[in-house]
């Protein structure tokens, strides 16, 4: 059975690729990426598949048996035509098992992004290939990567309020794609995928505090002040609104899951926030 990986030179996708060939050959893994080069990886072959590029697309996806579909990160709307054109060469490889990442309860998430997941969604229910959904929550590390600006400004800022947090390490993610896609008995199923402990951003701050010997508050904004401050951080308009939508969103419970599905196809505790901060702090001080 030959696995192949869309968006194989992203974060997460040069985990699912190294981690993939611990369990199956790497003769039996393909990473599918714009540009080869930065898909190498010893033992796996690389293919040229762009979402953007369809022309691409159906000879990256000859033979193969089973596709991970890693969500673009295109901008909203954009990202809908791009898996609409992986699905359709999908279809006319002869592609039999498509696992995608989604977003945390595509089907009711008030997140900006989740629209383009829930279309999605129905595009591979009427694709006619058999379908499994990975639904994933954050990434812890969509936070820990602010900790440095952070500590310098001397505050968290966000505009989550206390909306519970229920975030993964990235890793742990990874893991739960590999174990899906090597193990039998998930087709057709829909994996709400979540850290085993909710946290808020203040918890947060007061993680980065404690590791950090520094006091480091979380300052709570209005989403449109939010943005307007990252916008003022140099961050582009439409990104920067965005993320204080993701916030508000969080604020009500978006981002929020206690079913321990991510745990369970792991078969491991998911990664503590403490543990990845740790982490973070322990990469920018090398």
């Amino acid at each position: 059975m030959r696995i192949a990986i869309t968006g194989a030179t992203g974060q997460l996708g040069q985990l699912i690729v190294n981690k993939l060939k611990e369990k199956v050959s790497g003769d039996n893994i393909v990473a599918l990426a714009r540009s080869i080069h930065k898909a190498s990886n010893p033992d796996v072959e690389a293919r040229e598949a762009d979402y953007d590029k369809p022309e691409t697309l159906t000879s990256a996806l000859a033979g193969i048996d089973t596709l991970l579909l890693i969500s673009s990160g295109g901008e909203t709307g954009r990202r809908v035509a791009q898996h609409r054109n992986v699905i359709e060469a999908a279809k006319l490889a002869g592609v039999k098992w498509i696992v995608y990442t989604s977003v945390l309860h595509a089907d009711t998430s008030t997140l900006g992004l989740a629209e383009d997941h829930r279309t999605t969604e129905a595009d591979l229910k009427n694709a006619g290939i058999p379908v499994t959904l990975l639904r994933n929550g954050w990434y812890t590390e969509n936070y820990t990567g602010t900790i440095p600006g952070a500590i310098a400004g001397g505050a968290f800022i966000g505009s989550a309020g206390a909306g519970k947090i229920s975030s993964a390490a990235r890793a742990d993610y990874a893991d739960a794609a590999v174990a899906v896609l090597t193990s039998q008995g998930h087709q057709g199923k829909i994996y709400e995928l979540a850290g085993d402990d909710a946290w808020t951003l203040g918890d947060l701050a007061a993680e980065i505090s404690r590791q950090t010997g520094k006091n480091i508050p979380y300052v709570n904004m209005p989403e449109a002040d939010y943005a307007a401050t990252l916008v003022s951080f140099g961050l582009p308009d439409g990104f920067a609104h965005a993320i204080a939508g993701w916030d508000a969103a969080a604020a009500g419970g978006a981002l929020y899951d206690d079913s321990h599905q991510l745990s369970t196809l792991i078969g491991r505790p998911t990664t503590s926030l403490a543990v990845t901060i740790t982490e973070a702090l322990q990469a920018t001080s090398t």
